[in-house]
């Protein structure tokens, strides 16, 4: 593994947790009907590389599932990074 396959390892599974907790954090927010994460943060998150920390969240937390850009847009993430981490790692 080359030095920058292991930093981009090491941000993915960074980004990953930090998504992850703040979808449950979210939750927690809004159980409590405290000031909420923006929609937009967390689809950023999802984007800059978070996607599957985002599904987890999603399944975890019960979180945003029946949002039609969540529960299309996480998988799609997820596709995409997954080609992305193919084509870094195994090409």
């Amino acid at each position: 593994m080359t030095e920058i396959q292991r930093l981009l390892l090491i941000y993915y599974v960074v980004t990953n947790v930090a998504t992850f907790l703040t979808f449950g954090i979210d939750k927690w927010k809004a159980k409590r009907s405290k000031q909420r994460i923006r929609e937009a943060a967390l689809l950023v998150l999802a984007v800059l590389g978070g996607s599957f920390g985002a599904w987890m969240g999603m399944q975890v937390f019960h979180h945003k599932t029946m949002h039609k850009k969540f529960k299309y847009g996480i998988p799609a993430f997820i596709i995409v990074h997954l080609v992305i981490i193919g084509y870094l790692f195994f090409i």
